[in-house]
């Protein structure tokens, strides 16, 4: 049993019965690269952690500049890639080309960080950290194993798909209403906590989300695998393949930016992912503008090496046979794991890093214990405004949307956290501060 790419490529809205037309000038996958462009949560990546938080230099990266360069990344591969599987499948493809596949990876790539938290991982961290030791633990009590899983491992990876499918709209039920196919690209993992791998607790949807996750993945033809999980979309693969070669490559840009490696180790760790070195780097003087065309050059580089990796396991891929990722399956494999140790000693594991961290995690702390603390307080004054004090009435009155008299638990234990992982990293800071009377 395999995936079908005639339904892998559906056009179908989320919330929508029937496809959307495909048209040359402007097809529903372009839209959905729109959609997610011109939405707020996207734009909240400009002030978002990428690998720095609150950097001292404009020049490096934030998930906004990451997002689009990732998206580019991605759109090469998928039209590099559609180009092959036209020609292998394409009488079951009438009305589609090459380019509908790069449309589809761009507008999986240009939102798959758009639900993380502020400060980045750690944020995560921090947010799971206080459902599961923190004052959060005794909220959770009453909740289903599966809500409690929600937050206890909460993931970026499945607030995006909220945010996309729920959130970001004036409805609620298809949110952006994004087609299945670039919603099923967007998700890394098929399946809601419950299924997730007991060590990297990594999973795509969180309860609330259940049917429509279970629609889109009806509606491209996802492969079930068993106990609720499911195979990844074949197009998934080169969204990861998509970050995995920006992270490997700017890392080590933004890094020599900053001043925490050497021009001579940033030009020697991207010359060793080159499969040759290009004739006109020799032409070029200064060391910074070096960098940059190496940088170019080497994306180019693994772009052509996941794609073959890519079509040299389409067979395995489409069948849910293929087990990690394509970037570990070039020749360069170990060239990028010897990069990643690198730059996590030299750019990540720093003092500045982990000064920001402490500061990430006494703001988040701080604000899930205010607004969850009111919330509470709310729901044990029996949805009673008048008998909350003062301060609670007004942390209430600050989220975008009033509390619902007789929400569930789990309605608003979300809405809280749909808040806080909203934020920007200044916004998160500024709010905190007005918490603790400094502003």
């Amino acid at each position: 049993m395999t995936m079908q790419w005639s339904r892998l490529l559906s056009a179908r809205r989320l919330g929508h019965q029937g496809a959307e037309p495909v048209t040359p000038a402007r097809n529903p996958f372009q839209k959905d690269w729109d959609r997610v462009v011109f939405c707020s949560a996207f734009r909240r990546l400009q002030d978002k952690t990428q690998v720095h938080s609150l950097p001292e230099s404009d020049y490096v990266r934030n998930r906004l500049t990451h997002s689009l360069e990732v998206s580019s990344v991605g759109r090469s591969l998928g039209a590099q890639v559609g180009q092959t599987i036209m020609q292998r499948h394409g009488k079951d493809l009438a009305g589609l080309s090459a380019a509908e596949f790069g449309h589809i990876v761009a507008a999986a790539c240009i939102g798959h960080d758009i639900g993380n938290p502020p400060f980045g991982h750690f944020g995560e961290a921090t947010i799971q950290d206080w459902f599961r030791s923190g004052p959060g633990a005794a909220l959770l009590a009453g909740l289903s194993e599966p809500q409690r899983r929600d937050f206890l491992h909460f993931e970026g990876n499945a607030q995006g798909f909220r945010v996309m499918a729920r959130l970001q709209n004036w409805r609620d039920a298809g949110g952006l209403r994004l087609t299945c196919a670039t919603l099923a690209t967007f998700m890394k993992y098929p399946f809601g906590s419950m299924a997730a791998d007991p060590l990297k607790r990594k999973f795509g949807h969180f309860v609330a989300e259940e049917a429509l996750f279970e629609e889109m993945a009806q509606a491209v033809g996802l492969l079930p695998l068993g106990q609720d999980r499911y195979a990844r979309h074949p197009l998934t693969y080169l969204v990861e393949a998509a970050d995995d070669i920006c992270y490997s490559v700017i890392d080590i840009e933004d890094g020599y930016k900053l001043g925490r490696i050497t021009f001579a180790e940033a030009e020697e760790r991207l010359c060793s992912l080159l499969r040759r070195m290009p004739p006109r780097y020799k032409e070029i003087a200064d060391e910074p503008w070096k960098i940059a065309y190496l940088r170019a050059k080497v994306i180019g580089d693994l772009i052509d090496m996941a794609v073959e990796v890519f079509l040299e396991r389409e067979a395995d891929i489409v069948a849910g046979r293929m087990a990690g990722d394509l970037m570990a399956e070039t020749p360069v494999a170990g060239q990028l794991e010897t990069i990643a140790a690198f730059t996590r000693q030299r750019i990540f594991e720093t003092r500045e890093r982990f000064q920001t961290e402490v500061m990430g995690g006494e703001i988040l702390t701080s604000l899930l214990d205010a607004f969850c603390g009111a919330h509470l307080a709310f729901e044990n004054s029996g949805w009673r405004d008048d008998d909350l004090g003062p301060r609670q009435r007004a942390l209430l009155r600050l989220m975008p949307q009033p509390p619902a008299a007789g929400a569930s638990r789990y309605e608003w234990l979300l809405s809280v956290t749909d808040f806080i992982s909203g934020m920007t990293d200044s916004y998160a800071l500024t709010q905190f501060q007005r918490l603790r009377g400094l502003q």
